[in-house]
């Protein structure tokens, strides 16, 4: 069997990676440090912070499968994603699987993507 990633499997993988990187583990201690002090059922300031910064990087919606999903496109979910197939997002959130809270910064945490 050959292992070997498509460019285009380590494209997406290497890219999600790197914002992990420089974008979501730098700010590991301010994220617990706002959990620490702020309401739990609201959205952290840093989680919303970083959403539009994954989304300009064209790091968003990644579990949207290619194909049918864009029948479900509209002005209240106006961005269909990259269209990664199952294989392609399964690489990416093993890297969001890292930082648990990470996955949310991309769009892609439950209930809003096919890893539950």
């Amino acid at each position: 069997m050959d292992f070997d990633l498509t460019e285009r499997q380590a494209h997406f993988r290497d890219r999600v990676r790197a914002f992990i990187d420089s974008q979501v583990r730098p700010r590991q201690q301010d994220y617990y440090r706002e959990i620490g002090e702020g309401d739990r059922w609201q959205p952290l300031p840093l989680i919303e912070s970083l959403k539009p910064v994954a989304r300009q990087a064209g790091l968003w919606n990644l579990f949207m499968p290619p194909g049918g999903a864009l029948q479900h496109v509209d002005e209240s979910f106006p961005f269909e994603g990259e269209q990664l197939t199952n294989l392609e997002y399964a690489l990416c959130a093993e890297e969001m699987g890292r930082i648990g809270w990470s996955s949310e910064v991309f769009n892609c945490s439950a209930p809003d993507t096919g890893n539950m």
